[in-house]
């Protein structure tokens, strides 16, 4: 077995925010593995702490094309995003809704999902970065299918052999039998059906519920009778999670050929140079890409 030190890569995002700040605390706290190195990526220009400018938009996006470039060559283990600024990085000719969708390019990956996970809740998105109008006709009972599928797989890399997944209704209520909608109906419950006659599912005691309510399923996730929740929506999954972990949170790209994180918060330029950024969500970034890594590399 191969003794040699996993290798992180860390981009810092946008340095006029709170990422070069928050890498350094993450680095410096004690609480990630000293069994690994640490690779920071990118060039930062000079900057003002809370003024960014194009600059530090082109370094973030340029520190980008570096991890993912080493990452695909082999020399990293995974990769750990710092926040960056979606509005500027479209300015400056970034042309991706974010930066998930960066790597699954980059990465000639086309099955791919947004998975967050913070404290008791992990929480996997059907629909991301769209208009919520739009979400209702782009919601397919195919993606539905492979992103339960991609959100089984992450569980069992944490270890959850059989974990239990509970799919929420788009619909209040998740629908009230059709009468607020009916998603549930057409799209959703078939999708559900699918998944729990599928190859995978007949070969372990995986099993999809749902459709369940909205407005009940995170609190029933918590509560421990469910490992995670599949969202129809961004900020279906977004909005509990960040309510429940809101400074451990972590966001992961499924489906990458290695394992990418970030913190689940933005540049915060307001508070950027202040001393008040806390390292928490980073400091979990990288304890579970670290995680994913050595799972991916015993499995390998």
């Amino acid at each position: 077995m191969s003794t040699t030190k996993p290798r992180i890569g860390i981009t810092l995002g946008d340095c006029a925010g709170i990422g070069p700040e928050i890498v350094e605390l993450a680095l410096k706290s004690g609480r990630v593995p000293e069994s690994t190195e640490y690779v920071l990526l990118g060039r930062q220009p000079s900057c003002k702490p809370g003024v960014p400018t194009p600059e530090t938009a082109r370094a973030a996006a340029a520190a980008l094309e570096e991890a993912v470039t080493l990452a695909r060559r082999g020399e990293l283990e995974a990769i750990v995003t710092g926040p960056v600024h979606k509005a500027r990085m479209y300015d400056v000719g970034f042309r991706f809704p974010g930066q998930t969708e960066f790597f699954a390019e980059r990465c000639g990956v086309k099955n791919f999902a947004m998975c967050l996970t913070g404290g008791k809740l992990t929480v996997a998105l059907v629909t991301a970065h769209i208009p919520l109008r739009k979400v209702p006709r782009a919601l397919k009972q195919s993606d539905i299918v492979r992103v339960g599928l991609l959100l089984a797989e992450f569980l069992r890399s944490r270890d959850k052999n059989a974990p239990r997944v509970a799919v929420a209704g788009l619909n209040p209520h998740a629908g009230e039998s059709g009468k607020l909608g009916v998603e549930e109906i057409e799209i959703i419950a078939p999708a559900i059906e699918d998944l729990n006659s599928s190859l995978v599912t007949r070969h372990s005691s995986l099993v999809f519920f749902g459709p369940v309510s909205p407005d009940t399923v995170f609190h029933r996730a918590i509560e421990g009778e469910f490992d995670a929740v599949l969202c129809m929506y961004h900020d279906q999954g977004l909005l509990p999670l960040k309510l429940h972990a809101f400074h451990s949170g972590v966001n992961v790209t499924l489906g990458l050929p290695f394992p990418r994180t970030s913190p689940d918060h933005g540049t915060a330029f307001e508070i950027a140079g202040k001393g008040t950024a806390r390292p928490d969500s980073m400091i979990a970034a990288i304890n579970l890409a670290v995680q994913l890594a050595e799972k991916q590399k015993t499995t390998n």
